[in-house]
């Protein structure tokens, strides 16, 4: 293991973390993470990584620390407090968060980062758990840009476009824009599979040649099979793309945006959860959609 490479401390194995931060011990950086569960330690540790018992303890001797927890409230708890990161890294320590949280939350972290003389850049990512086992994440970066000169070298061993987008809460803000898409994409794609099963056409055949066409996307790549074999196991779950709508919602409120047709498809997820299908991946608003057009699902 080369020497020069940075200490990484992992905060958050869920999901996305686990493995982005096998990535990162597959192309040669020591990692010590921490998480709630054990089983996610066990799994770090058999990777090549080192469990740790707690925030304080993974972050002592790290050059780099890295976030990815589903949202601001867990942001806030690792952060901050006795306990938490600012409390006990050294000054000059990095912080990445990876979560998907406010860009206002992003914003204070770094504020508050800064009087302890650590620096921040919020990195949220999106391809879901496929673009983080296959390291091609599309990585949205805000902060300083010295900071994220010094971070492009993690960045790429772990996604393939990384690009920084400007100040603090700029990665935030471009990922809630992120979320925005993929959810009214997965909502058009929905009613298309519906209105195809009814008319009684192959529906495979039918996704291959509009998956070629301008119609084509990622997301239909992605989720073509999710679709035909209705197969909802979580890649990105209904909870926190909820939870992403918030979040774009609200920002698009604060600068004066319009955001007619994802305040439908907000509503139209947030009513899939209602409905008890939060833990499920976020192709599942097939269902809603079935159920609109009379199917028992």
């Amino acid at each position: 293991m080369s020497k020069t490479l940075p200490k990484i401390a992992w905060i958050g194995l869920g999901i996305m973390g686990s493995p982005m931060s096998e990535n990162l011990i597959k192309a040669g950086y020591d990692v010590t993470g921490h998480t709630l569960e054990q089983a996610k330690l066990d799994r770090l540790a058999a990777a090549g990584g080192t469990a740790a018992p707690s925030i304080a303890e993974a972050v002592r001797d790290a050059d780099v620390v890295i976030t990815m927890v589903p949202a601001s409230p867990q942001v806030e708890a690792i952060a901050y407090g006795p306990d938490g990161i600012l409390e006990n890294v050294r000054p000059g320590t990095l912080l990445i968060d990876m979560s998907s949280i406010t860009p206002g939350t992003s914003i204070e972290l770094a504020a508050a980062a800064k009087e302890r003389g650590v620096r921040v850049l919020d990195a949220p990512v999106s391809g879901g758990e496929a673009g983080a086992v296959e390291a091609v994440l599309s990585i949205m970066v805000g902060g300083e840009q010295t900071d994220f000169d010094e971070a492009r070298p993690l960045f790429e061993a772990l996604g393939r476009t990384i690009v920084r987008c400007g100040p603090h809460g700029s990665g935030q803000t471009v990922k809630a824009a992120n979320q925005l898409i993929v959810a009214v994409n997965i909502q058009a794609c929905a009613e298309a599979v519906v209105f195809l099963e009814k008319s009684g056409v192959d529906l495979a055949a039918a996704l291959d040649v509009l998956n070629g066409g301008l119609a084509g996307s990622t997301v239909l790549t992605r989720k073509k099979d999710n679709f035909l074999n209705r197969d909802f196991a979580p890649g990105f779950r209904i909870d926190l793309h909820h939870k992403d709508m918030g979040i774009v919602t609200e920002a698009a409120r604060s600068v004066g945006a319009a955001l007619p047709v994802g305040a439908v498809v907000a509503q139209l997820v947030a009513s899939l959860r209602a409905q008890g299908d939060g833990g499920l991946d976020h192709s599942a608003l097939l269902r809603s959609v079935e159920r609109l057009s009379g199917a028992q699902v």
